[in-house]
């Protein structure tokens, strides 16, 4: 029996404009350039109006912490994961909404996340986002 994995093929080319731009310590979101929807996370097709033709735009790297969840313990070793971690939901001041990973306090702890509360992109460098493609924030200074 074979299995068709012809999307997986094209996962790359749907995600790889994301995780280059945040190697490049940039922040990016699909664009629809016939309605001018902002789209997180990418798709092949516009969930507004269908269309196919999707570019990518720049996005200021602000917004509010929606909700998060500091993970203490990983799964069993063989996953390779390093806890504690935390991870939120981010609704950026542009629209879209997308999930990241939280840099700890100076304490080293999360204690001063909190839903609301205001957050800002921070670039990760190259290796760490080579090896996990995610944006990272943090709590926005007053």
């Amino acid at each position: 029996m074979s299995v068709d994995t012809g999307y997986i093929q094209n996962a790359e080319e749907l995600t790889g404009p994301f995780g280059a731009a945040l190697a490049d310590g940039k922040l990016i979101v699909q664009k629809c350039r016939d309605c001018a929807a902002l789209i997180m996370y990418p798709k092949y097709r516009c969930p507004t109006c269908f269309s196919g033709n999707l570019g990518w735009q720049q996005v200021g790297g602000t917004g509010t912490l929606q909700t998060f969840t500091i993970l203490r313990y990983g799964p069993p070793s063989s996953f390779d994961v390093e806890a504690p971690y935390c991870i939120g939901i981010v609704k950026l001041d542009e629209g879209p909404q997308l999930m990241c990973r939280m840099h700890p306090g100076a304490d080293g702890t999360w204690d001063h996340c909190v839903c609301d509360q205001r957050v800002n992109f921070v670039p990760a460098d190259a290796a760490e986002v080579a090896e996990r493609p995610v944006a990272w924030f943090s709590a926005a200074r007053d």
